[in-house]
């Protein structure tokens, strides 16, 4: 048990769990790191922490400042809170479809929330554009720029690549998730093949997004779609770009929340659909490298932020979804 100092050292330094289920239908070790243990919820608070003070070290956010960043969700909590730690306000853009939990939240947590239509990346309403474009309309603010500032995966080569090797106890054959910055995927990747080259990288990807076909042909061609929240990407991002993809999987909705649905019956574990696609994602890759590997992913929030959609039985019927979720 650790005595923190204060509320940001909660961040991070989060138990990693050995997955039953999963482990027995592959016949590998299958460890999940539970980011839903952060204060804020999720993976993306040590993103938010990372951000904000290497901001603070450049001399860019101000006492008194302001942090603006475009969002589904997750970031913008974590970016809340560390706000409110360090005496800033936050002002969060997103988009208008994402789960009705995550923008109560956010309000909850006293920043102001900007709901913009869902757009394509080249659209300039796209929410990403939008809050750049607010940081820079508004005096002594910071675009936190999630998806293109490094500072971001920095967080998981210095915090959730060592975790996984003192918890693993450097034993690791592989490790996988989704992309949606691409700061988790590439920032672990990175720090777990400088401790050993070995390790296998390998992106999980949902349907909808084009980094699958990306490493695999070369081309960033998205099929599908998907109903998950927070990940998926059309784009290299600054972090994405040089990530050690060693291998891909693409998985579904309907696999991901089967998966979901199991890892509550089996666990007692209740998380959001990205978790179950880096769970099956997991799953794929024991099986590529063959029984008696270890293989490490992350549980990147809790299902009680989707208790509105996920867990909706209305709402998955109403995407075709409630018999996979049965």
């Amino acid at each position: 048990m650790i005595n923190a100092k204060n509320s940001l050292d909660l961040i991070g330094n989060t138990p990693i769990v050995l997955l039953r289920g999963a482990s027995e239908a592959t016949g590998c070790e299958i460890w999940a790191k539970c980011e839903y243990a952060n204060p804020g919820g999720s993976v993306k608070d040590r993103a938010a922490l990372y951000i904000v003070r290497d901001a603070e070290a450049n001399g860019l956010l101000r006492p008194g400042g302001t942090i603006v960043e475009g969002t589904a969700g997750n970031t913008g909590i974590g970016l809340a809170l560390v706000g409110n730690a360090l005496g800033y306000r936050t002002i969060i853009v997103m988009p208008d479809n994402q789960s009705a939990e995550k923008m109560a939240t956010i309000r909850a947590l006293g920043a102001e929330l900007v709901l913009v239509p869902p757009a394509p990346f080249a659209n300039p309403g796209h929410f990403v554009h939008t809050s750049r474009r607010i940081a820079e309309e508004t005096d002594n603010a910071i675009w936190a720029n999630q998806f293109d500032n490094i500072a971001n995966r920095k967080a998981h080569i210095c915090g959730t690549a060592e975790e996984i090797w003192q918890q693993m106890e450097g034993r690791v054959d592989g490790f996988t998730c989704a992309a949606g910055t691409g700061g988790t995927i590439a920032g672990t990747g990175l720090g777990l093949k400088a401790k050993d080259e070995r390790i296998t990288i390998a992106l999980t990807d949902p349907h909808g997004a084009g980094l699958y076909n990306y490493y695999k042909c070369g081309e960033l061609k998205p099929e599908g779609s998907s109903v998950a929240e927070g990940i998926g990407q059309n784009r290299i991002t600054g972090n994405q770009d040089g990530a050690p993809i060693d291998t891909q999987f693409r998985i579904s909705d309907a696999e991901g929340l089967a998966v979901c649905r199991r890892l509550l019956d089996d666990e007692g574990l209740c998380v959001g659909l990205s978790s179950g696609i880096n769970v099956a994602g997991a799953m794929a890759l024991a099986r590529e490298l063959g029984p008696g590997k270890r293989i490490v992913t992350i549980l990147c929030d809790s299902g009680f932020r989707y208790l509105s959609t996920l867990y909706n039985p209305e709402w998955l019927a109403s995407k075709g979804l409630a018999e996979a979720a049965a």
